[in-house]
């Protein structure tokens, strides 16, 4: 009897070793947006694996300051994960070169249907879905209240020649107005929400440059000219975005141009500011910037089905609100848009409100060449080393010989 015994555990236990050695693993490499990045997916992986054992999930966190380049490196040596989060201004040059799977086949009608349309069209490339909105955000002043308030502007600034005057009131005070980052990711962006607010654009129908119009050379003038004024923080080459952030949490600062993420920041970090959000500063009109994050599935993952099976998991109600309220972005789902958290923040409301108005970054190739030559010039400006108009024509000819190729 004994030996029956140990003979049946045997099998059993080749049984399971070989069911074990059948189970998928999905890699996913996602990037960091805070420190409850990681958690969060992992967190994800341990209940979509209670639920579906034979597949296994692996979480890689990545930087964003690195992901582009990790993913290519990854890809040419054949060692990338099967999904990814990814900035969907980097997506067409992924399926450019046959890198990214196109998802169409593997969503039923009623998984597309979750998706707010326009968060879902920036992952669309010649009617395909290849990217899915993973995160959403726009762009908003935020302004402290007790220091717009003695410049005058208790309400916030309505134009960039309110955002000047309360400068220069706050300035005789001895304390910086407008805080203008100028290192690190986003440089361009910084510069763009002027540039639109003049009527200007980043490229023209034809995918060439347009940023060095009369509109981009104004944009770039304001900005400048405030920075020789001392209207913004000192050495705004020296800042990155979260270095501005910190300045304003910390009521060192009177203005700052971000995304609602700041608005988790603030609550967690500085919950005794106080604070206001307005639109972007007009100039001739109204304009702000709304960007998507894309998950990604690679062409040469071996787990497709298993690796969809994840996203699809990872895009129902509870996941997409733990998500989207952990991280302080907006809602890309029609489900969680429903959720309290987001029907009832006026905060987030100026933010969704400002959609209408939001430029997307233009799905080209060489995007990301075109916004290395704007970042250079906008920081040879800043710098004293270039003149606006000048600089942003030797940066237009830079662009245009990646755009559109």
């Amino acid at each position: 009897m004994n030996a029956i015994k140990t003979s049946l555990l045997a099998c059993a236990a080749m049984l399971f070793a070989s069911a074990a050695a059948q189970a998928d693993t999905v890699r996913m490499t996602v990037s960091y947006y805070s420190a409850a990045t990681g958690p969060y997916f992992e967190k994800m992986a341990a209940e979509f694996h209670k639920a579906n054992p034979d597949i296994d999930i692996k979480i890689d966190v990545v930087n964003w300051d690195v992901l582009l380049q990790k993913l290519r490196t990854d890809i040419s040596g054949g060692t990338n994960p099967d999904i990814s989060i990814m900035g969907t201004r980097w997506l067409l040059d992924f399926v450019k070169d046959d890198i990214a799977e196109p998802l169409d086949g593997y969503m039923a009608p009623d998984f597309k249907a979750r998706f707010i349309p326009p968060f879902l069209t920036p992952g669309t490339i010649g009617g395909k879905v290849y990217g899915l909105p993973i995160a959403a955000s726009a762009r908003a002043m935020y302004y402290n209240k007790d220091m717009l308030t003695k410049a005058g502007y208790p309400n916030g600034p309505t134009s960039w020649e309110d955002v000047t005057a309360a400068s220069e009131k706050l300035k005789a005070m001895g304390m910086p107005g407008f805080g203008l980052m100028a290192k690190g990711t986003e440089v361009d962006v910084y510069y763009y929400y002027a540039l639109w607010s003049y009527g200007g654009d980043v490229i023209n129908a034809q995918t060439k440059a347009a940023f060095d119009s009369p509109a981009g050379v104004q944009a770039l003038t304001l900005y400048k000219s405030m920075v020789d004024k001392g209207l913004t923080q000192d050495g705004p080459t020296n800042y990155t975005r979260s270095d501005i952030q910190d300045l304003f949490k910390q009521g060192r600062l009177g203005m700052v141009i971000t995304a609602p993420f700041l608005i988790n920041q603030i609550a967690k970090e500085a919950p005794t500011l106080d604070y206001g959000i307005v639109p972007v500063p007009k100039g001739t009109t109204s304009a702000t910037y709304a960007v998507t994050d894309s998950v990604v599935m690679f062409a040469n993952s071996k787990v497709k089905k298993s690796a969809f099976k994840f996203l699809d998991f990872l895009f129902t109600k509870a996941p997409r609100v733990e998500f989207t309220k952990g991280e302080g972005f907006l809602p890309t789902t029609q489900d969680e848009a429903t959720d309290p958290y987001f029907t009832d923040n006026p905060r987030l409301k100026i933010f969704v409100d400002l959609l209408p108005s939001a430029h997307f970054a233009p799905t080209v190739t060489g995007w990301e060449d075109t916004a290395k030559a704007v970042t250079d010039a906008v920081q040879s400006v800043y710098l004293g080393k270039a003149d606006p108009a000048a600089a942003l024509k030797q940066a237009a000819s830079r662009a245009d010989t990646s755009l559109g190729k």
